[in-house]
């Protein structure tokens, strides 16, 4: 069984597309968001999701409709390729060094969608094309739409490049935890997740 999806979002401020794959690798991000994009790769290269993410939007506004249309989708995207979860970790850990930064993200692929981040107020300032304050945003707009308890928590941060790619690569390797096949039932005593 392939686990995978397509979905689709359009407003009159974005245009996005994802096809997501839990089951195998690879990825092309066509967005116009030069540090976004970088982080996308990186995530499908640490989590070993396939990735194809095609955006586009009012960008002259500021990048804040497409990062979070982008989270959105890709939560729709995860919660249809997760189907009933049958066989799944569901539980994900992981704790990512970047240098000075050090990021930590806990999941539960529970269907009880919550996010926090614990360590600070640390998301100001600009990385590359991409304000800082949007990090939250999209991991926010990808918990709730695809049903994911998520902490992420910051221990130590300096350089913000270091601490934005921390945490996607936290949540990567999170990810690909929980997303991975150990047996055959869901993993809930409710039989339903």
């Amino acid at each position: 069984m392939m686990r995978s999806a397509s979905i689709t979002r359009q407003t009159k401020e974005t245009d996005v597309k994802i096809e997501l794959n839990l089951d195998s690798m690879g990825y092309q991000i066509d967005i116009p968001a030069g540090f976004l994009k970088h982080m996308l790769e990186l995530f499908s290269m640490h989590s070993g999701i396939g990735l194809d993410v095609k955006a586009k939007g009012d960008i002259y506004v500021d990048l804040h409709h497409i990062t979070e249309d982008i989270g959105i989708v890709m939560g729709l995207a995860l919660k249809d390729a997760l189907g009933e979860k049958q066989g799944i970790a569901r539980y994900g850990f992981a704790k990512i060094p970047m240098d000075e930064a050090l990021v930590e993200a806990c999941m539960d692929l529970s269907n009880r969608p919550f996010f926090q981040i614990h360590g600070g107020d640390l998301f100001h300032g600009k990385v590359g094309d991409f304000d800082l304050e949007l990090l939250p945003e999209f991991f926010r707009s990808v918990a709730f739409k695809a049903g994911i308890t998520l902490h992420i928590t910051i221990y130590s941060s300096g350089n913000k490049h270091h601490l934005a790619e921390a945490c996607f690569k936290a949540f990567a390797y999170a990810l690909k935890e929980a997303v991975r096949i150990v047996g055959e039932d869901i993993p809930s005593t409710k039989a339903k997740l």
